[in-house]
């Protein structure tokens, strides 16, 4: 009985596997298609002056030609800037968004968590078009209308090389932060009520609990969203391809927005394959930086 017992518990394990391996058939299927193979397919063109019919092998000739090529690293150097501007403030100000959210009951929570989280769920395209009514150079834009009545003159914050790079930044400080809101404050929630009230006993200031308390029990968090933010920055392209093109005198050209160009612009399929992927070895040295240094007291 015993025996038929055990070989009865292997065949249901066996059978529950299957329906496992079942399940996630359909994802993996998916990931195949959609990943790894546009992927590997990408790694194949970089080595190749790729035609619809009969593509030939040009070996490192794409990549000798990406890394020579000034356009790219002045790509490389606005996606850096634009970074470096956008993913501190953008942290900063959905902490700060949660941090005044936090003391407001359930509802008020749920209707300010529902305000910020509603541009992330409209159209990219039609937040560009607002904000290029925003930018418009004419008195009666509405920034141009603003600072007029601190008597700034009118400026093309789009048209000039001097401002255009300001106003993507400006963009992406003003909008679209609902998910890192959404996040920090459902860390902010998680946190022990038991730590605030040790804090308070001490007389501790509200300061004091923020930097002792709040800062650290949110470094995993925070580490997502920064690793997260970065790898979104590095990838930014709706912006730049609606607001300006990537000009003025490609002020604003950003190494996705130069693939998009290289392959279906100028159609150097193989050209942009290696660009790709050297943009895709960047990001994944930063995302390693950024866990080997910033990770080390983190534990999740």
């Amino acid at each position: 009985m015993t025996q038929i017992a055990k070989r009865t518990k292997r065949h249901r394990i066996k059978g529950d596997g299957a329906y496992g391996y079942a399940f996630i058939a359909v994802a993996l299927v998916v990931f195949a298609l959609f990943t790894a193979y546009p992927v590997v397919s990408a790694f194949i063109i970089s080595f190749q002056k790729y035609k619809p019919l009969g593509s030939e092998y040009v070996g490192f000739e794409n990549y000798i030609n990406t890394f020579s090529d000034s356009l790219f690293w002045k790509s490389v150097t606005n996606t850096v800037v634009y970074t470096v501007l956008t993913v501190p403030v953008s942290l900063f100000l959905s902490f700060a968004v949660a941090i005044l959210i936090l003391p407001l009951r359930k509802k008020l929570q749920t209707a300010f968590k529902a305000i910020y989280y509603l541009p992330a769920v409209a159209s990219g395209v039609a937040l560009s078009v607002v904000w290029l009514w925003i930018f418009d150079p004419m008195p009666t834009g509405i920034f141009n209308r603003l600072l007029g009545v601190f008597g700034i003159e009118n400026s093309n914050w789009l048209g000039s090389s001097s401002t255009a790079m300001f106003s993507l930044v400006l963009m992406a400080w003003l909008s679209s932060h609902g998910t890192s809101i959404i996040i920090y404050l459902a860390a902010l929630l998680g946190i022990d009520e038991s730590y605030y009230e040790a804090a308070e006993l001490d007389g501790a200031t509200f300061l004091k609990k923020l930097w002792y308390i709040v800062i650290p029990c949110l470094k995993p968090t925070t580490l997502f969203l920064l690793v997260t933010g970065v790898i979104g920055s590095f990838q930014v392209f709706q912006n730049a391809y609606l607001m300006t093109g990537g000009g003025p005198d490609n002020a604003t050209t950003m190494v996705g927005l130069l693939i998009f160009n290289n392959a279906f612009k100028y159609f150097e399929f193989g050209e942009a394959a290696a660009q790709s992927l050297v943009l895709a070895f960047i990001i994944a040295t930063i995302s390693f930086i950024q866990f080997k240094f910033l990770g080390k007291e983190v534990e999740y």
